[in-house]
Protein backbone atom coordinates (compact mmCIF):
# COMPACT_ATOMS: atom_id res chain seq x y z
CA UNK A 1 0.00 0.00 0.00
CA UNK A 2 1.23 3.53 -0.70
CA UNK A 3 2.64 5.27 2.35
CA UNK A 4 4.68 8.46 2.50
CA UNK A 5 7.46 8.15 5.12
CA UNK A 6 7.30 11.38 7.12
CA UNK A 7 9.57 10.88 10.10
CA UNK A 8 7.77 8.71 12.64
CA UNK A 9 4.56 8.81 10.60
CA UNK A 10 3.80 6.67 7.55
CA UNK A 11 1.02 8.61 5.83
CA UNK A 12 -1.41 6.50 3.81
CA UNK A 13 -2.53 7.91 0.48
CA UNK A 14 -4.03 6.59 -2.72
CA UNK A 15 -4.19 7.89 -6.26
CA UNK A 16 -7.00 7.78 -8.80
CA UNK A 17 -7.32 9.12 -12.33
CA UNK A 18 -4.85 11.17 -14.32
CA UNK A 19 -4.39 14.54 -15.96
CA UNK A 20 -5.11 18.11 -14.96
CA UNK A 21 -4.08 19.86 -11.77
CA UNK A 22 -3.89 17.18 -9.05
CA UNK A 23 -6.68 17.33 -6.48
CA UNK A 24 -5.85 16.52 -2.86
CA UNK A 25 -8.80 15.12 -0.86
CA UNK A 26 -8.54 15.42 2.93
CA UNK A 27 -11.28 13.64 4.94
CA UNK A 28 -12.90 14.71 8.18
CA UNK A 29 -12.01 13.75 11.72
CA UNK A 30 -12.60 10.06 12.55
CA UNK A 31 -13.31 9.49 8.86
CA UNK A 32 -11.56 7.43 6.22
CA UNK A 33 -11.31 8.35 2.56
CA UNK A 34 -14.44 6.30 1.83
CA UNK A 35 -16.52 7.70 4.68
CA UNK A 36 -16.05 11.26 3.47
CA UNK A 37 -15.53 11.00 -0.28
CA UNK A 38 -17.04 7.73 -1.57
CA UNK A 39 -19.86 9.57 -3.35
CA UNK A 40 -17.62 12.01 -5.24
CA UNK A 41 -14.27 10.24 -5.67
CA UNK A 42 -15.08 8.33 -8.85
CA UNK A 43 -16.58 11.23 -10.81
CA UNK A 44 -13.85 13.62 -9.70
CA UNK A 45 -11.09 11.20 -10.70
CA UNK A 46 -12.67 10.51 -14.08
CA UNK A 47 -11.42 13.92 -15.22
CA UNK A 48 -8.17 14.45 -13.31
CA UNK A 49 -5.55 13.01 -11.00
CA UNK A 50 -6.83 12.70 -7.44
CA UNK A 51 -4.70 12.04 -4.36
CA UNK A 52 -6.67 11.07 -1.25
CA UNK A 53 -5.07 10.89 2.19
CA UNK A 54 -5.83 9.50 5.64
CA UNK A 55 -4.46 11.65 8.45
CA UNK A 56 -2.71 10.60 11.66
CA UNK A 57 -4.71 7.96 13.54
CA UNK A 58 -7.26 7.65 10.74
CA UNK A 59 -7.88 4.63 8.54
CA UNK A 60 -4.65 3.01 7.40
CA UNK A 61 -2.42 5.72 8.90
CA UNK A 62 -1.41 4.63 12.38
CA UNK A 63 -1.46 6.97 15.33
CA UNK A 64 1.96 8.03 16.62
CA UNK A 65 3.28 9.59 19.81
CA UNK A 66 2.48 13.12 18.71
CA UNK A 67 -0.34 15.51 19.47
CA UNK A 68 -2.29 15.87 16.19
CA UNK A 69 -2.19 19.65 16.10
CA UNK A 70 -3.29 21.48 12.98
CA UNK A 71 0.34 22.52 12.47
CA UNK A 72 1.42 18.87 12.51
CA UNK A 73 -1.38 17.68 10.24
CA UNK A 74 -0.87 20.48 7.71
CA UNK A 75 2.85 19.72 7.80
CA UNK A 76 2.01 16.13 6.87
CA UNK A 77 0.09 17.37 3.83
CA UNK A 78 3.08 19.46 2.76
CA UNK A 79 5.34 16.45 3.28
CA UNK A 80 3.06 14.34 1.09
CA UNK A 81 3.17 16.92 -1.71
CA UNK A 82 6.96 16.97 -1.52
CA UNK A 83 7.09 13.16 -1.44
CA UNK A 84 4.98 12.97 -4.60
CA UNK A 85 6.80 15.85 -6.31
CA UNK A 86 3.67 17.97 -6.58
CA UNK A 87 4.46 21.67 -6.82
CA UNK A 88 0.84 22.83 -6.79
CA UNK A 89 -2.52 21.17 -6.16
CA UNK A 90 -6.16 21.91 -5.69
CA UNK A 91 -7.39 20.93 -2.23
CA UNK A 92 -10.81 19.73 -1.10
CA UNK A 93 -10.96 19.32 2.66
CA UNK A 94 -13.94 18.36 4.79
CA UNK A 95 -14.32 19.27 8.49
CA UNK A 96 -10.91 18.54 10.08
CA UNK A 97 -9.57 18.17 6.55
CA UNK A 98 -10.89 21.63 5.72
CA UNK A 99 -8.92 23.08 8.64
CA UNK A 100 -5.66 21.40 7.65
CA UNK A 101 -6.19 22.26 3.99
CA UNK A 102 -6.77 25.91 4.86
CA UNK A 103 -3.67 26.02 7.05
CA UNK A 104 -1.64 24.61 4.15
CA UNK A 105 -3.01 27.43 1.98
CA UNK A 106 -2.12 30.01 4.66
CA UNK A 107 1.42 28.74 5.24
CA UNK A 108 2.23 27.81 1.65
CA UNK A 109 -0.09 29.74 -0.68
CA UNK A 110 2.02 28.91 -3.71
CA UNK A 111 1.20 25.19 -3.28
CA UNK A 112 -2.61 25.54 -3.34
CA UNK A 113 -4.21 26.71 -6.59
CA UNK A 114 -7.88 26.39 -5.56
CA UNK A 115 -9.49 25.36 -2.29
CA UNK A 116 -12.78 23.76 -1.25
CA UNK A 117 -13.37 24.48 2.45
CA UNK A 118 -16.25 22.19 3.42
CA UNK A 119 -17.79 22.28 6.91
CA UNK A 120 -14.85 24.10 8.44
CA UNK A 121 -14.56 27.06 10.80
CA UNK A 122 -11.95 29.79 11.20
CA UNK A 123 -12.75 31.25 14.63
CA UNK A 124 -13.96 30.10 18.02
CA UNK A 125 -17.74 30.15 18.13
CA UNK A 126 -18.14 28.82 14.62
CA UNK A 127 -19.97 25.69 15.76
CA UNK A 128 -23.66 25.62 16.60
CA UNK A 129 -24.38 25.34 20.37
CA UNK A 130 -25.82 21.87 19.74
CA UNK A 131 -22.27 20.72 18.96
CA UNK A 132 -20.44 22.50 21.79
CA UNK A 133 -22.92 21.91 24.64
CA UNK A 134 -22.79 18.28 25.91
CA UNK A 135 -26.30 18.65 27.35
CA UNK A 136 -27.66 19.08 23.82
CA UNK A 137 -25.75 16.32 22.02
CA UNK A 138 -28.20 13.51 22.72
CA UNK A 139 -31.18 15.26 21.18
CA UNK A 140 -29.54 17.32 18.44
CA UNK A 141 -30.27 16.29 14.86
CA UNK A 142 -27.07 18.06 13.83
CA UNK A 143 -24.97 15.36 15.50
CA UNK A 144 -23.91 12.19 13.69
CA UNK A 145 -26.43 9.38 14.05
CA UNK A 146 -25.82 6.09 15.83
CA UNK A 147 -25.27 4.53 12.42
CA UNK A 148 -22.73 7.23 11.55
CA UNK A 149 -20.74 6.45 14.69
CA UNK A 150 -21.06 2.71 14.03
CA UNK A 151 -19.69 3.21 10.52
CA UNK A 152 -16.69 5.09 11.92
CA UNK A 153 -15.97 2.20 14.30
CA UNK A 154 -16.34 -0.43 11.57
CA UNK A 155 -13.94 1.42 9.29
CA UNK A 156 -11.41 1.90 12.09
CA UNK A 157 -11.53 -1.78 13.01
CA UNK A 158 -11.31 -2.84 9.36
CA UNK A 159 -8.47 -0.58 8.26
CA UNK A 160 -6.38 0.48 11.25
CA UNK A 161 -2.92 -1.12 11.36
CA UNK A 162 -2.27 -3.93 13.84
CA UNK A 163 -1.97 -2.53 17.32
CA UNK A 164 -3.63 0.74 16.39
CA UNK A 165 -5.14 2.83 19.13
CA UNK A 166 -8.79 2.29 19.97
CA UNK A 167 -11.07 4.75 18.16
CA UNK A 168 -12.20 6.20 21.50
CA UNK A 169 -8.56 7.01 22.30
CA UNK A 170 -8.11 8.67 18.92
CA UNK A 171 -11.29 10.69 19.43
CA UNK A 172 -10.18 11.80 22.90
CA UNK A 173 -6.80 12.88 21.55
CA UNK A 174 -8.22 14.72 18.56
CA UNK A 175 -11.29 16.34 20.13
CA UNK A 176 -9.55 19.25 21.89
CA UNK A 177 -7.56 19.98 18.73
CA UNK A 178 -10.66 20.21 16.58
CA UNK A 179 -12.57 22.37 19.04
CA UNK A 180 -9.81 24.82 19.97
CA UNK A 181 -7.08 25.00 17.35
CA UNK A 182 -8.64 27.06 14.57
CA UNK A 183 -8.41 30.75 15.36
CA UNK A 184 -6.78 32.54 12.48
CA UNK A 185 -6.30 36.29 12.42
CA UNK A 186 -7.51 38.50 9.60
CA UNK A 187 -3.90 38.87 8.47
CA UNK A 188 -3.37 35.10 8.33
CA UNK A 189 -6.55 34.55 6.33
CA UNK A 190 -5.53 37.27 3.88
CA UNK A 191 -2.47 35.18 2.98
CA UNK A 192 -4.70 32.69 1.17
CA UNK A 193 -4.34 33.34 -2.54
CA UNK A 194 -6.42 30.37 -3.67
CA UNK A 195 -9.97 31.12 -4.76
CA UNK A 196 -12.03 29.31 -2.13
CA UNK A 197 -15.42 27.63 -2.14
CA UNK A 198 -16.81 27.74 1.40
CA UNK A 199 -19.45 25.01 1.60
CA UNK A 200 -21.65 23.84 4.49
CA UNK A 201 -24.94 22.07 4.98
CA UNK A 202 -27.91 24.07 6.17
CA UNK A 203 -28.06 21.78 9.26
CA UNK A 204 -24.29 21.47 9.74
CA UNK A 205 -22.01 21.73 12.76
CA UNK A 206 -20.94 25.16 11.48
CA UNK A 207 -23.49 27.96 11.56
CA UNK A 208 -24.50 29.77 8.39
CA UNK A 209 -23.50 33.10 9.94
CA UNK A 210 -20.00 31.78 10.60
CA UNK A 211 -19.73 30.47 7.04
CA UNK A 212 -20.70 33.94 5.83
CA UNK A 213 -17.97 35.42 8.03
CA UNK A 214 -15.46 32.95 6.61
CA UNK A 215 -16.40 33.94 3.08
CA UNK A 216 -16.00 37.61 3.94
CA UNK A 217 -12.62 37.17 5.65
CA UNK A 218 -10.98 35.24 2.81
CA UNK A 219 -9.69 37.37 -0.08
CA UNK A 220 -11.49 35.48 -2.87
CA UNK A 221 -14.29 33.25 -1.62
CA UNK A 222 -17.80 32.19 -2.49
CA UNK A 223 -20.31 30.45 -0.22
CA UNK A 224 -22.64 27.55 -0.92
CA UNK A 225 -25.17 26.41 1.70
CA UNK A 226 -26.47 22.98 0.70
CA UNK A 227 -30.14 22.48 1.62
CA UNK A 228 -31.41 19.55 3.68
CA UNK A 229 -27.88 18.57 4.61
CA UNK A 230 -26.32 17.66 7.94
CA UNK A 231 -22.59 17.59 8.60
CA UNK A 232 -22.17 13.90 7.81
CA UNK A 233 -24.42 13.99 4.75
CA UNK A 234 -22.89 17.03 3.06
CA UNK A 235 -20.32 15.30 0.87
CA UNK A 236 -22.90 12.68 -0.12
CA UNK A 237 -25.39 15.17 -1.57
CA UNK A 238 -23.72 14.36 -4.87
CA UNK A 239 -26.29 15.95 -7.14
CA UNK A 240 -25.56 19.31 -5.50
CA UNK A 241 -21.98 19.25 -4.21
CA UNK A 242 -20.33 17.57 -7.20
CA UNK A 243 -21.31 20.31 -9.70
CA UNK A 244 -20.32 22.96 -7.13
CA UNK A 245 -16.88 21.43 -6.65
CA UNK A 246 -16.26 20.80 -10.34
CA UNK A 247 -17.37 24.28 -11.34
CA UNK A 248 -15.14 25.86 -8.70
CA UNK A 249 -12.09 23.82 -9.63
CA UNK A 250 -12.59 24.52 -13.34
CA UNK A 251 -12.56 28.30 -12.82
Amino acid sequence: MPFAPLGALDLYHEEHGSGGVPLLLVPGGHHTIDLTFSSVLAPLSSRRRVVAVEQQGHGRTADVDRTPTLDALAGDLLGLLDHLGLEQVDVCGFSLGALTGLLLAIRHPERVRRLVFASGFVRAGGYHPDITDPDRWATSTRMPTEEDFAAMRREHERLAPDGAADLDDVMAKLGPVVMTSAGWTDEELRRVTAPTLVMIGDHDFVTVSHAELTRDLLPDATLAVVPRSTHTRLMHRTEIVLPLIEDHLAG
